[in-house]
């Protein structure tokens, strides 16, 4: 609670990541793709569009990298939330597996420029016409996991009774 600015941001980012997790852990395909309704988010989908922000967020906009597979073919334009709908299609293994990749090469990414010019640096690409520093990245993926935390703290609620996980 008194830690630095880039240890307190990675930290609390590391800390919604576990929570994801957590709540996903133990679950099989039928209930990875368990609504809450009127909802139509799953924790397999909230899994996958993680795992597709921590990619675009870390590899694309800060680091420049192209988009790879499984993001790269998709058409955004005509599917905007292909991430969470096409996840009932992926068995656990491979979702777990694809946020674990994610989030090991944005922790590379985030490692990479810390060590070369810090939370100042700014993104390779544009995003609404400005170049993100890492700074306001992290802050950005902490709020994005912590709102989607809370969605799956009610979805793995309905599904089996679990709080607090």
């Amino acid at each position: 609670m008194a830690a630095d600015e880039t240890t307190t941001l990675v930290s609390f980012l590391d800390y919604y990541r576990a929570t994801l997790r957590r709540q996903t852990e133990g679950l099989d395909a039928g209930q990875l793709a368990t609504r809450l309704e009127p909802s139509t988010l799953t924790l397999g989908g909230l899994l996958k569009h993680l795992a597709f922000v921590e990619g675009y967020w870390f590899r694309y906009v800060m680091d420049g990298a192209d988009r790879g597979e499984p993001w790269a073919s998709v058409d955004w334009r005509t599917e905007p939330d292909w991430d969470l709908e096409s996840a009932a299609d992926d068995t656990p293994e491979e979702l777990r597996a694809l946020h674990d990749t994610e989030v090991a090469e944005a922790d590379a990414v985030v490692r990479r420029v810390l060590d070369a010019g810090g939370l100042d640096t700014l993104a390779v690409r544009e995003r609404h016409g400005t170049r993100p520093s890492l700074r306001w990245i992290l802050v950005h993926m902490v709020e994005e996991y912590a709102r989607h935390c809370g969605h799956a703290d009610l979805v793995r609620e309905s599904i089996d009774g679990a709080v607090d996980l």
